[in-house]
């Protein structure tokens, strides 16, 4: 894509947002429209599958915070009313005697600064398009893929103890037939003439020399006259693949994972982008989770805690038993050591046991006269000396 196709491009329509909209909203934006955009939901659509290209081409730039900042910087220097790669023209300038060469501005020979932060223009459009050192850096250089997202579920045994799982993805690869160079098999792309491989060419306009992606090659500096009949000469297709994913032990909900250089591939033998796997996780029936320790709510009944008892509970793997002393309050947390979530520098997390007073909907007639009867025998018990001493004050005053 060349620089003007850039600019003039709209991403943050392309997502449905605002062009204020916080990194969270964009996210959002984008994991929404490419589950519903995603070829595997919407096979043989030809429609929905250029769409997902588009908002995960514009996800690639707004999404990531230091492509963003230098595209909407190149926006407001070169969007509509300024200026504009062989456009109108810049500011009130356009009546001078003499000729200014923008292509010194662009080369980081002028110095300016209004760019972008101690780089000049150079180094703003230089990050944004994939060139460095101005607009006499080749076009050929490589350029590294856009990093990919997906999601996967897994249940809370399999977070906890670790999983592989595989991964269906279909999206942007390398095209297996042309390995990315466009051409179709046995031919090879050829230096375009009109910008002899740089990409760039410069053009006069009134007063002004600009220099501008050459329109020949399209700012790749490349030719294909006989195109890839896989991907049509872009070097890239988009494929079902399987991947094979590790999901380490002790996995958090909403956790992201990386897998180096398995997102979209690069341009001109660039290294590929990375692939992120958001992983949820299903909640146990049973069994929560702080940190690395399992959590346990375990029901018991007032006499278990008035006259202590001892307890059968299960872990994820066997069961334990617990002493419950007498006299125990509801609520209170007893700990398993070495029962939790393994952590990777080995270590284990504990199981934390929360007891819970259970009180019965219904009493038979022998129970009730057993309550009744321990109702009077402990008549002369407060349970809450604080709070009566408190309404007694407050009667007397």
């Amino acid at each position: 894509m060349s620089a003007r196709d850039w600019i003039d491009k709209d991403f943050y329509h392309e997502l449905g947002v605002p062009s204020d909209a916080s990194d969270g909203e964009i996210k959002k934006a984008y994991r929404k429209l490419a589950r519903e955009l995603h070829p595997d939901a919407n096979p043989g659509n030809a429609q929905a599958e250029a769409r997902f290209k588009a908002v995960s081409e514009a996800y690639g730039v707004v999404g990531d915070a230091e492509k963003r900042k230098q595209y909407d910087e190149a926006r407001r220097l070169f969007g509509s009313g300024g200026f504009r790669p062989g456009g109108g023209g810049f500011g009130g300038f356009g009546n001078g005697g003499s000729t200014f060469d923008f292509s010194d501005i662009f080369a980081g020979q002028q110095g300016n600064a209004g760019a972008a932060a101690g780089g000049g223009i150079s180094d703003l459009l230089g990050n944004l398009f994939g060139r460095r050192g101005g607009g006499t850096a080749s076009a050929s250089r490589p350029r590294r893929g856009a990093d990919v997202e997906t999601e996967v579920r897994i249940d809370f045994v399999e977070a906890v103890k670790g999983a592989t799982v595989p991964l269906r993805l279909s999206s942007p690869a390398t095209c297996a037939t042309c390995h990315g160079n466009g051409a179709r098999p046995g031919t090879t792309p050829r230096t375009c003439p009109t910008c002899s491989g740089a990409g760039l060419v410069s053009r006069s306009q009134g007063a002004f020399a600009f220099s501008e992606p050459c329109r020949d090659c399209r700012g790749t500096g490349r030719i294909v006259d006989d195109p890839c009949p896989e991907c049509g000469g872009d070097g890239v297709s988009t494929r079902s693949r399987t991947l094979t994913v590790r999901i380490p032990a002790g996995v958090n909900d909403d956790q992201r994972i990386r897998l180096a250089e398995q997102g979209e591939p690069g341009g001109n033998g660039g290294h590929a982008g990375d692939l992120y796997v958001r992983v949820h996780v299903t909640p146990h029936p049973v069994f929560g989770r702080t940190g690395n320790d399992l959590t346990i709510k375990v029901p018991v009944t007032f006499p278990e805690v008035a006259l202590g008892t001892t307890l059968t509970v299960p872990t994820l793997e066997d069961k334990v038993s617990l002493r419950v002393a007498p006299g125990t309050a509801s609520g209170r947390v007893l700990r398993v050591r070495g029962k939790g979530i393994a952590r990777r520098d080995g270590q284990v997390g504990d199981l934390l046991v929360t007891l819970q007073v259970t009180v019965p909907a219904e009493l038979d007639e022998q129970a009730r006269t057993a309550l009744e009867d321990y109702l009077r025998a402990t008549s002369g018990q407060d349970p809450r000396p604080e709070l009566t001493a408190m309404l007694e004050k407050r009667s007397e005053s």
